[in-house]
């Protein structure tokens, strides 16, 4: 109702009141007033309280595991997962302790990786420079492996084959070597081809041992394991090439006798030939 039509009630109103005879007191008129004034507006409802917070417990979420680098785009590397290759093992009667991986370089760690050479599957290629050792397989690609390699003077390339194998070997070390280390003297026994120590975790062949050969003649070298994992990627033995023990095995499961190998040339090399005589 607009402000119009309420005055026009009000008019009628006071007109109604005095036609009735009735005196037209205050009263009345205000009785009119409040009669035609429109009524007050109805109280707001009284706002509702919020509803309240409910925490919820955060969810628990696992981490995601970075990719891998050997398996991102463009890598020609495969890397197994080192704490099970690496881990403690039973071996026949011995048990081959778990590496201390922090004690070797990683790119020294075993991995399949993209590999061109003129070498057949099945043959194995040293590269004394960067301690590394190749088995070569189809489709240009080979298992690399991180090994010691001779010190200065001990430092040998050439050619050679698996002549033999043997797990757990003795070792019959030359008198050449027994005269320059007087400390191997006392560890040596009577063995059944003559001086010298019995196969087991103690032995510095390790666990596996692969006998180098030029045609009838042992060149005296060998590819074996080692009892002294942290000398992977140095250059501190008498011109053996040495593996970490679990690599040694890996290797020696997979090279038939006979396999060639080839050491490459590196500096301060000696040909095999000169070097297995001394």
């Amino acid at each position: 109702m607009n402000s119009r039509t309420q005055s026009k009630l009000l008019v009628v109103a006071i007109v109604a009141v005095g036609l009735t005879g009735c005196g037209t007191t205050q009263s009345s008129i205000q009785n009119v007033v409040a009669f035609a004034a429109p009524p007050e507006p109805a109280p707001a409802a009284p706002a509702m309280p919020p509803d309240p917070v409910i925490e919820r417990a955060p969810v628990e979420t696992l981490p995601l595991e970075p990719p891998s680098r050997s398996a991102s785009a463009g890598s020609d590397s495969v890397a197994p997962k080192y704490s099970a290759i690496y881990g403690e093992m039973r071996d026949g009667e011995h048990v081959v302790p778990a590496v201390k991986l922090t004690e070797i370089s990683p790119q020294f760690l075993r991995k399949n990786v993209a590999y061109s050479t003129k070498e057949p599957p099945g043959a194995v290629v040293v590269d004394p420079a960067n301690h590394f050792l190749y088995f070569v397989e189809d489709n240009g690609r080979a298992t690399r492996y991180g090994v010691g390699v001779g010190r200065e003077g001990f430092v040998w390339a050439g050619e050679a084959s698996i002549k033999n194998k043997q797990e757990w070997p003795d070792w019959y070390p030359p008198k050449e070597m027994i005269e320059r280390r007087s400390d191997l003297k006392a560890k040596m026994v009577k063995l059944q081809s003559g001086e010298g120590m019995h196969g087991g975790p103690s032995n510095p062949l390790g666990a596996r041992a692969m006998y180098l050969w030029q045609g009838d003649k042992d060149t005296l070298f060998r590819i074996h394991g080692t009892n002294e994992p942290w000398t992977i990627g140095h250059s501190e033995s008498s011109g053996c090439i040495r593996m970490i023990n679990q690599d040694a095995i890996d290797l020696y499961n997979k090279i038939e006798p006979g396999a060639r190998v080839l050491v490459l040339g590196s500096r301060g090399a000696q040909p095999v030939e000169k070097l297995s005589q001394r």
